[in-house]
């Protein structure tokens, strides 16, 4: 129970931060609404299909990263600014931690669905599977960004975040890649402990 307060408590505190008088409002909106989405979903299947403590920890760090972005807009989070003067980037790339972690953690979410109701046998044709969602899931949020940007035009550049760089879908998509791969290479044995605890 400690470990569900404290979730609630940071995921509320980072929230009205990140509320509160944000670089554009409309812009916020689009960047914190999967979390939010997100932590209804946790809410409703808190007591009836509980995660693993990691995966918990591991979505609250994606809501923190949403809610970072959509403070800031992606384009303009201070600390990726001075990385883009120290390592002399021609772009702010803090965009780019969010699409890692788009592969990082959904994989992980993914790997525990498919391990707990049985969908898959066999690690390989899993991890293999994991990794696609990922990516479907990376390619659906790039057509998501398109359509708001056609519906809205202009009022969606701070969503869309590409600082003119032409192949930002693409490199999107990639780090998702390489996230997803990340993840179960680096978690998967912890992963492992926390569900045989949880069964």
């Amino acid at each position: 129970m400690t470990n569900k307060i404290v979730w609630a408590v940071i995921f509320t505190v980072v929230m009205l931060w990140s509320g509160y008088h944000p670089k554009d409002q409309f812009t916020w909106f689009l960047e914190v609404l999967p979390a939010m989405i997100g932590a209804v979903i946790l809410l409703l299947t808190i007591n009836r299909y509980p995660l693993t403590p990691l995966l918990y920890q591991l979505i609250l760090l994606h809501c923190v990263i949403l809610m970072i972005g959509g403070h800031y807009t992606y384009a303009e989070v201070p600390l990726f600014d001075y990385f883009k003067e120290w390592f002399g980037f021609e772009r702010n790339n803090y965009d780019k931690v969010g699409h890692l972690a788009q592969g990082f953690i959904p994989v992980m979410i993914a790997r525990e669905i498919f391990i707990r109701n049985q969908v898959i046998n066999g690690a390989a044709w899993r991890n293999f599977l994991a990794v696609s969602f990922c990516l479907a899931f990376s390619a659906f949020y790039e057509l998501i960004e398109w359509w708001v940007a056609a519906a809205t035009g202009e009022d969606a550049e701070a969503f869309l975040g590409t600082q003119g760089y032409v192949w930002d879908t693409q490199s999107d998509m990639m780090l998702a890649l390489i996230g997803a791969i990340l993840g179960l290479l680096l978690l998967s044995r912890r992963h492992d402990r926390q569900l045989a605890s949880l069964s």
